[in-house]
């Protein structure tokens, strides 16, 4: 399999009229090879052996709120960048999961080609199914390359996707806080 991809990449490399003997260009086949592994590694993942790892009893049932999670994911129409943060919020019902356990759910789903607004739903649905908490918000904002490095080349915009689960979505009084919070710059 190995082989299969490094061809493909010299065969790209040769289809926009690059010298694939060039000194430049001689480990890159395998350099591509390598950083698709690690950048597609959530397909081999899953995200409730990483949340059932570390869960915990807990009387808290109050909002715990991850904010500016970064992440680097790519868009599964022309394998460009998708850079951007994760805002996620859960309400414990009974138990709480380590905190480091969020940030790898969200390197499941951006390690993937993706389309942000399944990505986000992704991760809901992974955290309100294998933590099942009272309720879980979700929040990405992200800049596509696809968008600014071709096409519309509108550099530095922005997309804002969401998805509520439970009380985020059933109460505006709580899905507001979890707006607000994530809005405020407690610091930068």
């Amino acid at each position: 399999m190995e082989e299969k991809f490094e061809n493909a990449v010299r065969d790209m490399l040769e289809a926009i009229g690059e010298d694939v003997n060039r000194e430049g260009l001689e480990k890159t086949p395998s350099r591509v090879r390598k950083a698709y592994e690690f950048m597609c590694s959530g397909y081999k993942q899953d995200p409730k052996e990483i949340i059932q790892k570390a869960l915990f009893t807990s009387t808290n049932e109050e909002m715990v709120i991850l904010k500016d999670i970064e992440f680097y994911s790519q868009c599964e129409h022309h394998m460009l960048p998708i850079i951007g943060k994760a805002h996620i919020a859960y309400i414990p019902n009974g138990k709480v999961v380590g905190l480091s356990k969020i940030p790898r759910v969200v390197d499941v789903f951006a390690r993937r080609l993706q389309i942000q607004e399944q990505m986000t739903e992704q991760i809901a649905d992974a955290l309100n199914e294998h933590l099942q908490p009272k309720g879980v918000a979700v929040v990405l904002d992200a800049r596509h390359m696809c968008m600014e490095m071709r096409g519309v080349e509108k550099i530095c915009s922005t997309t804002v996707t969401s998805a509520l689960r439970g009380i985020f979505k059933k109460e505006k009084k709580t899905k507001d806080e979890f707006l607000s919070i994530i809005s405020s710059s407690f610091r930068k």
